[in-house]
């Protein structure tokens, strides 16, 4: 069961429906069937429950239908909300944290991506252990409430503070690691184009379209978490290393982001981002949106920068068979790509690839991209 509340103090750039669409995606990645959706508008969540009391009771009673065993919250919850939510619903509680979480637990293959959601998760239980124990509060309080509940839960609170430091000093020797590597890659003097876009644009596939890589592209949401970098050769026959990057996604956990640096910081390195825009989605514009800010955040505004306009096959009328070249020019007349920095592609048909490569070969030589490689 996924739970939305829309309020007015929320600053979602899209709506409640397509923000639990997202949400139900994500779901699918983690392995679980969606039953239902709730949708409640509040002028600002509960704080004790994130949602209403009527909604709460409509959704105890939604469980006799729908035979949920876990619900779903598109939000984050505080550490009282989730435990509350919890004691009423007599069900599993997560929040859109826990769930992004979970899937890139599912979805690291790397030693360094496992070291990096492995610190995030930490850090997102570490406020959230005194649920654990709260069958224990019970107790009552005086004298003789000092027994094995609050003994426990202050060794957890040891034992994953020791933990969440060892991690963060393996994650940072991969780092150090990375900047020696980094350090080997800019004396090569070959230039570095790294790939970023929000989560199942097809930034995957086209880095195999474009390199022959074989890296795991399915459609659904955080299917490639660990870095990826190949070489490819441009029309001028000289050579680029394309890597690719985690997808973002709306509230994405500031935890993930911290986590993730030792990665997100090969973006500082690149001589040009390649931005990945699934042109087929809805939301694309506010899905750029998203990849903006988390590009302010990390202050990588002002690097140079390409846009592929991805999956364009999936606007054709298929009763007909397109070539691409028929497909191109039909669809230059209809989408926004008179830009010198913007080309249509299909990563799937390997349509518009050699534009690409040209694009980025007439980019990297202009001295305001070659000066940051």
């Amino acid at each position: 069961m996924l739970v939305a509340v829309a309020s007015k103090v929320s600053a979602d750039i899209v709506s409640p429906e397509d923000s639990l669409d997202e949400l139900a995606r994500l779901t699918a990645s983690a392995g679980a069937e969606v039953v239902g959706k709730v949708i409640q508008s509040l002028p600002v969540p509960s704080k004790a429950y994130y949602i209403g009391k009527g909604k709460l009771n409509e959704l105890i009673t939604l469980r006799e239908s729908t035979s949920y065993d876990v619900v779903i919250f598109d939000d984050e919850l505080s550490p009282l909300q989730q435990r509350n939510l919890e004691d009423a619903l007599k069900v599993k509680v997560l929040d859109r944290v826990a769930l992004i979480l979970d899937v890139f637990g599912r979805r690291a293959q790397t030693r360094e991506g496992q070291l990096q959601v492995e610190l995030a998760q930490h850090q997102y239980l570490s406020p959230r252990l005194a649920g654990q124990w709260s069958h224990l509060e019970r107790l009552g309080g005086g004298i003789g409430t000092r027994g094995p509940g609050e003994s426990q839960l202050e060794t957890d609170r040891r034992l994953i503070q020791r933990r969440i430091h060892r991690l963060k000093q393996q994650i940072e020797k991969v780092r150090k690691q990375r900047m020696l590597y980094r350090q080997r890659r800019r004396k090569s003097g070959i230039p570095i184009v790294s790939l970023i876009g929000y989560t199942n644009a097809g930034k995957s596939t086209l880095l195999n379209a474009l390199s022959q890589a074989n890296v795991a592209s399915e459609d659904r949401l955080f299917t490639t978490l660990d870095p990826t970098t190949r070489r490819v050769f441009l029309p001028d026959r000289s050579t680029v290393l394309l890597s690719d990057t985690v997808g973002f996604i709306r509230k994405l956990p500031p935890a993930i982001i911290s986590a993730f640096r030792a990665t997100l910081e090969e973006l500082t390195e690149a001589s040009l981002l390649l931005h990945v825009v699934d042109l087929t989605s809805h939301n694309a514009a506010e899905e750029c949106q998203t990849v903006e800010g988390i590009l302010s955040d990390l202050s990588l505004l002002e690097k140079p920068r390409l846009t592929a306009l991805n999956k364009i096959d999936l606007l054709l009328d298929n009763s007909r068979p397109w070539t691409e070249e028929e497909a191109l020019e039909y669809l230059s007349d209809r989408e926004e790509t008179t830009s010198e920095d913007t080309v249509l592609v299909s990563s799937t048909r390997k349509w518009g690839l050699s534009s690409l490569l040209e694009v980025i070969s007439k980019t990297l030589s202009q001295p305001a991209a070659s000066a940051h490689g």
